[in-house]
């Protein structure tokens, strides 16, 4: 499992730039044109990285309305093709991929075909009840996977993820220690309820007091007038909806000057939680 410092060292500064692909083939949204959602797909990566991010994400944000589990062949084929695209031209630059709502074992296989350095899973362990319906953890199988298709890629998964509420609530630190210890995810993350929310500093707190070296990230409704209250107990964050241009409508593309603005603040936040910690 990774430790605070393994993520410090793999992702600098600790900003991950979410990559929120249009409608891919298959779902309801679909236009039709894949050209399309390839080139905006690229464009957001290279505004991220101009940006100053050090790691990106992508994930298939627009193919609403999600399904639970395991998603189509052709949408693991078009992610593939599209983050294949991506660390292609960001050679060196950490990647990481989140098939919703669910599919772990898609993830992986995305990953080990592109080498990507991390997946997201959003109900790792536990169950959650979702605008899907209920989700059950497969912490037992995903692990399994990874040792088999791509062992040095890390897990980071979601405590009380977004859109979700846990089936059987529990504290939250006990959610947490078992994500970490019974889960062996490599990072944890912690939201806010919805898409663009933000997470509460409290749960950031808790997560971090529960699981001392495991790196905590926040994952929802970060920006840069909100980045610095984080500093001193998340390790990184993950950002999508705050760095997007003011409006773009909903394939609103990302915006370089609004990266760099949150980067800053990050480097900012943190020289200070160090001066003063």
């Amino acid at each position: 499992m990774w430790t605070r410092s393994d993520f410090g060292c793999l992702c600098s500064p600790p900003v991950i730039g979410m990559v929120h692909l249009q409608p891919l083939p298959g779902s309801p949204g679909w236009a039709g044109d894949f050209r399309t959602v390839l080139e905006a797909a690229l464009t957001d990566a290279d505004n991220l990285v101009a940006g100053g991010v050090g790691a990106l994400m992508v994930e298939n944000f627009h193919d609403v309305p999600f399904y639970p589990g395991p998603v189509p062949a052709v949408t693991v084929a078009a992610m593939t093709r599209i983050i294949a695209a991506i660390a292609s031209g960001h050679g060196g630059l950490p990647v990481g991929v989140n098939v919703l709502r669910n599919d772990a074992e898609a993830a992986l296989a995305v990953a080990a075909a592109v080498g990507a350095a991390f997946i997201r899973v959003n109900v790792h362990s536990g169950a959650a009840v979702t605008d899907q319906g209920t989700i059950e953890g497969r912490a037992w199988h995903t692990l399994r996977l990874r040792r088999e298709l791509c062992p040095d890629v890390g897990i980071l998964a979601d405590v009380r993820v977004k859109h979700a509420r846990p089936l059987a609530p529990r504290p939250l630190a006990e959610e947490a220690g078992d994500l970490r210890l019974r889960g062996l995810a490599d990072g944890i993350i912690v939201t806010g309820a919805a898409t663009g929310s933000g997470a509460e500093v409290a749960d950031v707190e808790a997560v971090r007091a529960a699981v001392a070296d495991c790196p905590v990230l926040v994952g929802s409704g970060v920006t840069s007038a909100s980045i610095g209250s984080f500093a001193r107990a998340a390790d990184g964050v993950i950002v999508g909806t705050a760095l997007k241009e003011p409006g773009g409508g909903k394939f609103a593309a990302v915006s370089t000057a609004l990266t760099r603005d949150l980067v800053a603040a990050w480097n900012r936040s943190g020289r200070t939680a160090k001066e003063t910690s």
